[in-house]
């Protein structure tokens, strides 16, 4: 191929074309594995109870309906419980975030006295804990039980957090930058608000996606630490929905039938609660997709 003086262009090799096609293939196949039982979910959740029942929904509503999400959104429990997760995945993701950047600073500093015996002990933290019986008792001890401070607090910070964010301060903000700022007498709050913080907003959407994910999804902690149902995030409502929607009664010819449709209701009313308690994280990602590639990267590889 003639080409021309100024042409840099690498022309690819056989065995290049090859791995390209691979990538692909592999692109697809992931693809699919994820996007299929999506669609399989959202289909099922609009069909009738019947066709659910029956097996008959594959990746198109049957007999569309959205009675699943009108018996759903009926219940104020489920109304009530969506507040709740977002008052503890805002909340707590705000303070998760706070907390972690006011830890993982100082420690990305050379000039903090001490910071390597403290990193040492989060790292401790990661392979020994406590256990579930005395972190309870710590929340009991502190009055946080059957409390919202329940949900965000006992979690509010996570090493491997903390880890990522460290890290990326101290490959991306470098001393000569610290240097500079405190000759023109700026002090460490305001170095930290100023100029470290525009400068970290990959890395701040990152983390706070994943206290907001965690909050968001927290099951166990609402089941151990709350036992005002109008406390409950959005998970422990669901869960209940759906066991009030099981079904059991007596054996006569109409409670037979009564808990036949209450099963198949409960069969397709799964579906739309799963639909329900993903979509927020599903809206919300894409929004800081942009940065989440570009914070882990730089997080948890420089340094």
């Amino acid at each position: 191929m003639t080409r021309g003086a100024g042409d840099t262009t690498i022309a690819e090799t056989r065995g290049d074309r090859i791995f390209l096609v691979g990538i692909k293939v592999m692109l697809w196949i992931a693809l699919i594995v994820v996007a299929v039982p999506l669609i399989y979910i959202v289909a099922n959740s609009f069909s009738s109870a019947s066709a659910v029942s029956a097996g008959r929904v594959l990746l198109w509503p049957v007999e569309p309906s959205i009675r699943a999400y009108k018996e759903a959104f009926s219940d104020p429990l489920i109304m009530k419980g969506y507040l709740n997760s977002f008052i503890y995945a805002i909340g707590g993701t705000l303070i998760s975030v706070t907390l972690t950047i006011a830890i993982a600073y100082p420690l990305s500093r050379k000039t903090f006295f001490g910071r390597n015996l403290i990193m040492s002990a989060l790292v401790f933290t990661m392979l020994f804990s406590g256990g579930l019986i005395p972190t309870y008792l710590v929340v009991q001890n502190l009055g946080m039980l059957n409390t919202r401070w329940a949900m965000v607090i006992p979690s509010a910070i996570g090493v491997w957090q903390v880890i990522i964010a460290r890290t990326f301060f101290r490959s991306t903000i470098p001393d000569e930058l610290y240097e500079a700022a405190t000759i023109d007498g700026a002090s460490d709050l305001r170095f930290l608000w100023s100029i470290v913080l525009p400068l970290s907003k990959p890395v701040i959407a990152v983390i706070a996606l994943m206290y907001a994910i965690y909050q968001w999804n927290s099951y166990f902690d609402a089941l151990v630490y709350l036992k005002d149902p109008s406390l409950y995030p959005l998970q422990i409502v669901l869960r209940n929905v759906l066991i009030l929607n099981s079904g059991t009664g007596s054996t006569t010819t109409t409670s037979l039938a009564q808990q036949l449709e209450q099963q198949q209701l409960a069969n397709v009313l799964k579906y739309a609660l799963i639909v329900i308690s993903s979509l927020p994280v599903l809206v919300i990602y894409p929004f800081v997709a942009r940065h989440f590639t570009k914070g882990v990267m730089v997080g948890a590889v420089k340094g």
